[in-house]
C-alpha cells in the first residue's frame, strides 16, 4: 500500500471510529428529550463527514484521473473552492442562523440593505429596521414579545416576563434550537404568515453597506421567492459563504507563494464558522486576504505596477476600512513593492495617495462622527454593557502608566484566550460549550506552523527588513485593535482590555505565518497535502462533535 493511501485510509477510519463514539451521545440526548429524528440527522451528518475524508483524500493525495499520463496533482487553488464550500456548508447547518458572534446585528444590517435594494420600506421613523412581520420569529423564537402597532407597523411594546428581552434563534444553541428548526421545516411557519412589516428592536451596524451585499443578495432572493424566515436566514448566510470562498480563491490564485498557508488559515474552525454566518468579518477577512495576495504579487512576481493594480488596492481598502479601521495599518504592506515597479518616486507617491485617499474619504463619509468622538481628548465614554464610565483619549494621554499597565496585563492574562478563540474555541456566540477540544487547537496550531516552515528547495522571499516590516504591521494591527476596544468597550475599573477576540487576528494571520519561514527550520519532505488533508478531517470531526454536544444540551 502506498504512503498516501495509508494516510487516506487512516483519515476515513479515524472519522468513522469517532463518529460511532459520538453516536452514543446523540442517542442519549434523543432518548432524554424524545426527539428520535436527531439520530437520523446525525447519520446524514456522519455520511457527509465520511464523504469529507474520502473525497478530500482523493483530491489532496491522488492524481487527476483525466491526466494520469501527465501525473499532475490537483492544484491547491483547484481544491480550495470544494473544501471551503463543502466544509462551510457543514458549519452553516450544524451551527444555525444567528448563533455566530454578534450575528443578530449583522443579520439586521443585511436585512436593511435588502429592503433598500428591492425598493421596499427598510426603516421606521426612529431608524430601526423593518422586517417582514413573519420574520420577527427569528428574533423571538419563544414568542416573548408583546406587540402593538405604530404607523401601521408592528412594534414591540414589552415582554411577557418584563425583562425586555427575547430569545434569538441560536442564542443559546441548545437541542430546542434543532427541534424548532426541524418542526418549522416539517410543518411550515404556521401562524407566522402575517402580512406587512414589523420593527426590529435590534439596531443595524453603522458601517459601509457594501459589507452586507452578499448576505443581502441571499435575503433578496428569499423575499422575491416568498420563502419562509428560516430559508431567508439560510440563503443570507449562503451568500456570505459563496462570497468568502470566491474571494479567498482569487487571493490564492494571485499569491506568488504561501498558498498553502492561506489554505490552512481558511480551514480553521473559527474561519469556517464565520464564513458561513452573517458576520461582516467575512468581508474583512476576504478583503485583507486579497489585499495581501495583491501586494505580494506586485512585490515579488509582477514586472510593473499598473494603474488597475493601484485602483484595486485603493478599492479594497475603501471597502474594508469602514468595517474596522484598525486594519488600515495593513496599507503598509504596499511598501514591500519596489519603487522602480511604479516607474519612479513621482508615480509611487501618486499611487500611495490614491490608496490612502480612497480609505480616508470613505472613513470620513461613513465613520466620521464615530472617529471624532473617540479622538476627542476630553470626551467621556459610557460603556453600556458594563453600565460604567469608560476611557477617553485624554485620560490615556494624561495617565500613560495606566494604559501601559492595561496593555501588559492583557498580553499576559489574555494571550491564551486570544489563541483559543482564533483557532476555534468558543464557537457560536462565544459559547464555552461549543468549543474545539484543546488538544485539537494545539494540533491545528502545529499544523499551521508546519505549513509555514520552509520546504526542501523552496526560495525565501520574506527575509531581513521585509520580515521585520511584516511583524511591525501585525504588531500595529494588534495594538490598534486593543486600543480601539480600550476606548469603546473597557470600563475604567477593568484590569484588562475587554472585548478583544482572537478572530480579529485572522485577517493578517496568513502573512504573519509566511514571514516565519526561515533557513533554520526546514522540513525534510514537503508534507503540505497531508497536512491540509488532516486539517479537513479535523474540521469534519469538530462539526460532528458539536452536533452531539448540542443534542445533549437540553
Amino acid at each position: 500500500m502506498k504512503k498516501w493511501d495509508r494516510i487516506w485510509l487512516a483519515g476515513v477510519l479515524v472519522l468513522a471510529l469517532l463518529g460511532f463514539w459520538h453516536l452514543g451521545d446523540v442517542r442519549a440526548g434523543a432518548a432524554e428529550c424524545g426527539d428520535t429524528w436527531l439520530i437520523g440527522w446525525y447519520f446524514l451528518l456522519f455520511a457527509a463527514v465520511l464523504g469529507t475524508g474520502a473525497v478530500f483524500g482523493w483530491l489532496f493525495l491522488e492524481r487527476c484521473f483525466w491526466e494520469k499520463k501527465r501525473k499532475r496533482t490537483w492544484k491547491l487553488e483547484e481544491i480550495y473552492p470544494v473544501a471551503g464550500l463543502f466544509l462551510g456548508l457543514l458549519y452553516l447547518f450544524v451551527l444555525p442562523p444567528l448563533s455566530a458572534p454578534d450575528e443578530i446585528s449583522h443579520y439586521i444590517s443585511a436585512y436593511q440593505l435588502s429592503g433598500r435594494l428591492m425598493g421596499l420600506p427598510s426603516n421606521s421613523r426612529d431608524g430601526h429596521v423593518l422586517v417582514r412581520a413573519q420574520d420577527w420569529f427569528l428574533e423571538d423564537v419563544g414568542e416573548d414579545y408583546i406587540w402593538g402597532y405604530e404607523d401601521g407597523y408592528r412594534v414591540k411594546e414589552g415582554t411577557k416576563d418584563g425583562s425586555g428581552k427575547a430569545t434569538v434563534l441560536g442564542e443559546p444553541l441548545v437541542e430546542k434550537t434543532y427541534r424548532l428548526i426541524h418542526d418549522t421545516f416539517r410543518d411550515g411557519q404556521k401562524n407566522r404568515q402575517e402580512q406587512g412589516y414589523a420593527v426590529s428592536p435590534y439596531p443595524p451596524v453603522v458601517t459601509t453597506p457594501a459589507a452586507y451585499l452578499p448576505q443581502a443578495a441571499g435575503i433578496c432572493l428569499a423575499r422575491i421567492l416568498g420563502l419562509s424566515s428560516l430559508w431567508l436566514a439560510y440563503l443570507g448566510r449562503l451568500g456570505n459563504l459563496l462570497f468568502f470562498v470566491a474571494v479567498t480563491w482569487l487571493a490564492m490564485k494571485r499569491m506568488p507563494f504561501g498558498k498553502e498557508v492561506l489554505f490552512g488559515v481558511a480551514l480553521l474552525p473559527m474561519t469556517l464558522h464565520l464564513s458561513a454566518s452573517f458576520s461582516y468579518d467575512v468581508w474583512i477577512m476576504a478583503g485583507i486576504f486579497y489585499f495581501t495576495a495583491l501586494c505580494l504579487d506586485l512585490a515579488f512576481e509582477a514586472e510593473q505596477v499598473k494603474a488597475a493594480d493601484v485602483a484595486a488596492l485603493g478599492l479594497v481598502m475603501a471597502l474594508v476600512g469602514p468595517c474596522k479601521m484598525v486594519y488600515a495599518v495593513f496599507m503598509g504592506l504596499c511598501l514591500l513593492i519596489p519603487v522602480r515597479k511604479f516607474g519612479g518616486w513621482g508615480k509611487w507617491a501618486l499611487s500611495a495617495g490614491v490608496v490612502f485617499g480612497a480609505w480616508a474619504i470613505v472613513m470620513v463619509l461613513i465613520n466620521g462622527q464615530t472617529v471624532a468622538m473617540y479622538v476627542a481628548p476630553e470626551t467621556e465614554h459610557y460603556i453600556g454593557w458594563a453600565q460604567e464610565t469608560g476611557y477617553s483619549l485624554g485620560m490615556l494621554v494624561h495617565q500613560p502608566r495606566k494604559w501601559i499597565q492595561l496593555f501588559f496585563n492583557t498580553a499576559v492574562w489574555q494571550a491564551e484566550q486570544y489563541h483559543l478563540t482564533m483557532i476555534g474555541a468558543y464557537l457560536g456566540n462565544l459559547d464555552p460549550v461549543l468549543d474545539v477540544p484543546y488538544v485539537l487547537v494545539m494540533a491545528l496550531t502545529g499544523l499551521l506552523l508546519c505549513l509555514a516552515f520552509k520546504k526542501p528547495g523552496e526560495p525565501l522571499f520574506l527575509t531581513g527588513g521585509k520580515q521585520l516590516w511584516i511583524w511591525t504591521l501585525c504588531f500595529g494591527c494588534v495594538t490598534a485593535t486593543m486600543l480601539s476596544m480600550l476606548l469603546a468597550w473597557t470600563p475604567v475599573d477593568s484590569p484588562v482590555i475587554s472585548g478583544v477576540q482572537g478572530r480579529y487576528f485572522l485577517p493578517f494571520l496568513p502573512v504573519f505565518l509566511m514571514s516565519l519561514k526561515n533557513d533554520m527550520l526546514v522540513l525534510t519532505r514537503d508534507k503540505t497535502r497531508g497536512i491540509l488533508y488532516t486539517m479537513c478531517c479535523v474540521d469534519a470531526y469538530v462539526i460532528l462533535r458539536i452536533y452531539s454536544v448540542v443534542s445533549m444540551r437540553l
